[in-house]
């Protein structure tokens, strides 16, 4: 249905597409060894060695797409057959070296891993005894010696990714935060997040044919950047052809956050949002001493379906997203009773396509739960807009001075401000996407979506308040 940025996508949405197809049909057992051979028929040249490898690969993935190994609690993980075309990478010398005489370089190494080729009248750099400390390539006057990292652990912002004995990628658990940059920057998409597809199939299968309960999809707001040019509400169809009950929106739960995070931002007078699972993650095992200020507030995600089960406790729900940390947060003992699973918007793509349903045929349904403020979650300041909504519709005397950070890097910087002297804000909205949810490493495209396109998607919101939806809501 959809054109992917690159092939690795392509293949991920390959394998996802086979086995929901075989699930769906009850055929997976029978088909399971024949999908590697569908998706690499011989005797066609490979970007690998040979066929026999790649239809290795496609094994492992699949074996990802039923859910991985249960014995790793990361939804991240590395296929490790595919990951061995990267260099080893670190401080390299290049051909801007002129073999000076100053030899700054050498000299800068206290490890003495530099020595001087006279046939080559270039400086080498002996790997066993480098420890990539960098001190050589400061000391280069001539910008010769540069720092190669490998894609994976270039995208890594917590240093959680190094390499294993045999040279392929290997996570620290205690380090990730599953913040999925690796998982899409992966050249050769040897790390990748495990799937809960055939699990959801299975509560199609049962809500429809079994036990007869409603099946509830919560749809992240950043999904009307998605699945262009067809329009969003023959998506919502779709998504309700599958299987699904009913279709409701994350912004929803978006609502119910910015509501009571601006009554406990006026009650504490300084405050971190709680929305992104990757921002949360990285302050508990980053600044653990600053998660006293982090928002006591669920996820909206978790805060819209805690509301469906309260009022539906028979429901089942599934939220659909862009996000890979959203896989781990299910997992949390305050979430997990609430949200059985999550699909990422590649996965939804494979589901509706398993379907053959053919989606620009379908009529619009509407999707008109949320508010202008609620929807605006998606992108990059957002929630920010949101909470001076919620304490103008709050009457609030509260002086909001805010900080908007997008991107990991600039996430640490404020962070590091937090109880000194500079700090200059009460409010800090954090999303560890660049953009924001638009650009979540799940997205169908990772062009840049302009903010535009989520404030135009919010403006056709039938609700001008947030206290508004709220009370459509309970009513």
């Amino acid at each position: 249905m959809h054109k992917f940025d690159t092939q690795v996508q392509e293949l991920k949405y390959k394998v996802l597409y086979e086995i929901a197809k075989a699930s769906f049909k009850g055929t997976l057992l029978d088909e399971y060894y024949n999908i590697p051979k569908r998706i690499v028929p011989g005797p066609k040249p490979t970007m690998r060695c040979c066929i026999y490898k790649e239809r290795a690969i496609v094994e492992e993935r699949m074996k990802l797409a039923l859910g991985g190994n249960k014995n790793i609690d990361n939804v991240v993980e590395v296929i490790k057959i595919a990951c061995d075309e990267c260099p080893l990478g670190g401080y390299t010398v290049t051909d801007r070296c002129r073999g000076c005489i100053a030899q700054r370089c050498i000299h800068a190494c206290f490890k003495k891993a530099i020595t001087f080729d006279l046939k080559t009248r270039s400086a080498v750099i002996d790997k066993e005894k480098c420890v990539n400390c960098g001190m050589c390539a400061k000391a280069c006057q001539y910008s010769a010696i540069q720092n190669v990292q490998r894609p994976c652990e270039q995208a890594c912002k917590v240093k959680a990714i190094s390499m294993d004995e045999d040279y392929a990628c290997k996570i620290d658990d205690s380090k990730c935060i599953q913040c999925g940059a690796c998982v899409y920057q992966c050249p050769f998409g040897a790390i990748m997040d495990k799937s809960s597809i055939t699990d959801v199939i299975k509560l199609i299968k049962d809500s429809h044919w079994g036990k007869k309960y409603p099946l509830i999809a919560i749809v992240a707001p950043s999904i009307a950047t998605q699945f262009k040019p067809i329009e969003l509400g023959k998506i919502v169809s779709a998504i309700k052809l599958v299987g699904f009950t009913s279709v409701v929106e994350a912004a929803l739960g978006a609502d119910i956050v910015s509501y009571n995070e601006a009554k406990e931002l006026a009650e504490k007078g300084l405050l971190t949002s709680s929305c992104c699972p990757t921002f949360v993650t990285y302050i508990k095992k980053n600044y653990p001493h600053l998660f006293e200020h982090v928002s006591t507030n669920l996820s909206p995600m978790a805060s819209i379906a805690r509301h469906i089960k309260e009022n539906h406790p028979e429901s089942h729900i599934v939220f659909v997203g862009p996000c890979v940390s959203k896989k781990q947060e299910v997992k949390l003992e305050e979430v997990k009773k609430y949200v059985d699973y999550t699909l990422t918007f590649e996965e939804l793509n494979a589901l509706i396509d398993a379907q053959e349903i053919d989606v620009e045929k379908l009529e619009s349904s509407e999707l008109d739960n949320a508010s202008y403020y609620g929807r605006i979650f998606a992108r990059a300041g957002g929630l920010t807009e949101a909470v001076k909504e919620a304490l103008k519709e709050q009457n609030s005397d509260f002086a909001l001075k805010p900080m908007q950070c997008d991107g990991l890097d600039n996430i640490r910087m404020a962070l590091n401000k937090i109880g000194t002297p500079s700090c200059d804000f009460n409010f800090l909205e954090g999303m560890a996407c660049q953009f924001g949810c638009i650009n979540g490493p799940c997205s169908l495209s990772h062009e840049l979506r302009d903010k535009m396109e989520i404030d135009k998607h919010g403006k056709t919101s039938s609700v001008s308040e947030i206290k508004e939806a709220l009370d459509r809501l309970e009513k």
